[in-house]
Parts: C-alpha cells; structure tokens; sequence
C-alpha cells in the first residue's frame, strides 16, 4: 500500500514548491515516488525543470509525474463504465455513447481525481503517492467523497427498505434482476456492490492516518496562518489526518502554540533553483502518525470525541436527526455512523473544550 501525501494551504504559500520538494526528498530516500498534480497550466513544468505529461513519467530516479486532465480521465472511465454495463445488463445501452463526447460537469473533477489515486495505489508500483491539487477546498472535498457518498447510500437504502414501496417492491427485487440482469440479486445483495466496497475500502484508507495525511503549508502572515488553522479544522471534519505544519519562509517558535499539538517545521527560501535546502528542512514522512484521530468513540463511557481545530464553539453545531450525529463546522458536514451499543441513544450532552467537541451519550 502507499503512502499518500497532499498539502493544505492559502493560495501563494507555496503548497506545488512544498510538494515537489517532498517528492523529491522521499525518491531520494529510495521510496518509489508519483506526484500527481491537478494543474496543467505551464507553471508546474516550470518548477520541475521539465515537460510533465498526462501518464506517469519519469522525472528523476524513483520518482515518476503527471498532470490529471479531466476530460482524459473521464474518456477512460466511460469506457470502464460501458464494459460494467455489458457485463451486468443483458441489453447494454450505453454502447453508442462515446467518452470523447462526454463533458465535465463542475463537480466531476475530484470524483474522477480520487478514483486516480485509488487505481494508482492499487498498482502497488509506488510508495508514496504526493497529490498537489489545485486548492485546499477542493482537495478536502475530494476527500470527502467516500464518507458522503456512502451515507447517501445508506440512509437512502434505509429510508426505501422502510417504506411502504420498498417493502411492496421487495418479493419483486430479485425475479426483475433476473430478468433484466446477467445476474440474480435480492435487496440483501444490493449491500456488497463493487461500489460499496470501494466507498468502504476508501473510508478505511482515510481513517488511517499511515495511509493518507495532510500537511498544512503557510507563511507568517496572518491570512495564511488564519486559513491553514480553516483548512485543518475542515481536514478533520473529512477524516483526513493532519500530521504536521510546514512554515514557508517563517520561524516555526512564534506560531507552536498557533497549531498544538501538531509538529512544525520551517522551510528556507529557494535560491537559484537549489531544491537541496528544501529537501533537508521536510520532515520524515514516512514515520508513524501521531496526529490526534479525527474521531473517537468510546463505548465503555458513551461518548464520542470529534477533534476541530480551528473551530470555535460557536461555529460547531451538533445534531442528530437520525440514528447518526452530525457535525456541521466550517463548510463541511460530517455524519458519525456509532455502534451498535450506542447507536439510536439520544445525546445526553455536549460540550467543546480543548479543540474536542465531546458528545455524551
């Protein structure tokens, strides 16, 4: 499995020159590096020195690049679409519809970013995997995608299998999809889709902060540092770890108390093109996490406890709808599936103290 690394931060703080220079730290290292970025506009071939293409490349030892273009990456998914549709439908219809017809709708673009990388990370061909994309939002939001799209589907499933139609619908499931389907499923069987199982295998990478993490990236001023504290409050809102601070062009002393407990680390100023110095003041990437998790839940004493930097209490709310809690802060709303000791029960009380919102229950 590899490793995968992205970074957060305001624009012009230097997010593509950090994450180049971690790229070439860890290939240098021996890991077998891919960055991959999101911008294809000529400004990142002309930090690395040269032409980055839109398939892996080599650029130095262990480290190959690339540039994902959404068109592209929407024609080649089509077509895996199409062969999925043939296999499962006995009378395809997407056959006449071609890829390179296809449009990108606003949206698209972190959806087919996230299934790069998981196809990437299943190749097994790399260690560490550096995403630069084109901004801390969207990038966020990229990583949001399994927790959200898996809600949807499970609440939804829920609410159809509890309702009247779903249950009058129900004895008809399985005798439809035969006719239909090249295959026999009952609404049981609707559960283990290769969809679900990659919005699942996707909420487990990002829960494991050794497999998937985030660096925040700023500089002294204050808009930078107000944004990377933003960004680190919508990271654990997501599920995506924070591991440490990279302070661009700044000391790291007047801001340790800015970012507890997180590690910092202060990068010089490039000159003439010297990626060496750079290189030198990263941190060790490779080491075990030991970021506080995003979310912990523990059963022996009923409580629930949601890690939100950046966040003031009057900018979290809690609620609970449902058998699940959701937390809204910031610009992201987060839904908390609980076990099953605790599911169902009722919020007893709250409170928010020391970046922790504390739920009991």
């Amino acid at each position: 499995m590899a490793l995968i690394l992205t970074f957060l931060g305001k624009g012009g703080t230097g997010r593509s020159t950090v994450a180049i220079a971690t790229a070439k730290k860890l290939a240098n290292s021996g890991s077998r590096v891919l960055f991959i970025s999101q911008d294809s506009s000529p400004v990142l071939s002309r930090l690395w020195g040269t032409t980055i293409e839109t398939s892996p490349t080599e650029i130095e030892p262990n480290l190959k690049g690339m540039v994902l273009k959404s068109a592209e990456l929407l024609s080649q998914g089509w077509e895996d679409v199409k062969e999925l549709e043939s296999k499962y439908l006995r009378s395809p219809t997407l056959k006449n519809v071609y890829g390179q017809e296809l449009g990108v709708l606003p949206g698209m673009d972190g959806a087919l970013a996230l299934n790069a990388l998981r196809e990437y990370e299943q190749s097994r061909e790399y260690d560490v995997i550096v995403y630069d994309g084109d901004s801390a939002l969207n990038t966020l939001r990229m990583f949001s995608i399994p927790e959200i799209m898996s809600w949807y589907v499970r609440r939804f499933r829920e609410v159809l299998t509890e309702s009247d139609v779903g249950k009058a619908l129900a004895p008809f499931v399985q005798p439809i999809t035969s006719a239909i389907l090249n295959v026999s499923w009952s609404p049981d069987d609707l559960k283990d889709t290769p969809a679900n199982d990659i919005l699942q295998s996707g909420k487990t990478a990002l829960a494991d902060g050794n497999r998937v993490a985030a660096y925040l990236v700023t500089t002294g001023e204050e808009t930078a540092i107000a944004a990377a504290k933003y960004y680190w409050g919508g990271a654990q809102q997501v599920g995506l770890t924070v591991r440490g601070v990279i302070i661009n062009q700044s000391e790291t002393t007047t801001l340790a108390d800015e970012f507890a407990p997180l590690e910092l680390c202060s990068l010089p100023k490039m000159e003439s093109n010297n990626w060496q110095p750079l290189m030198e003041a990263l941190p060790q990437f490779v080491e075990k996490s030991q970021a506080p998790k995003p979310v912990t839940i523990d059963v022996a004493n009923r409580q629930v406890k949601v890690f939100l930097p950046g966040f003031s209490k009057k900018q979290v709310k809690l609620t609970q709808y449902g058998p699940e809690l959701t937390i809204e802060a910031g610009d992201q709303r987060r839904n908390i599936e609980l076990p099953s000791p605790l599911a169902g029960q009722s919020v007893k009380g709250a409170k928010f103290q020391n970046h922790y919102l504390i739920v009991s229950l």
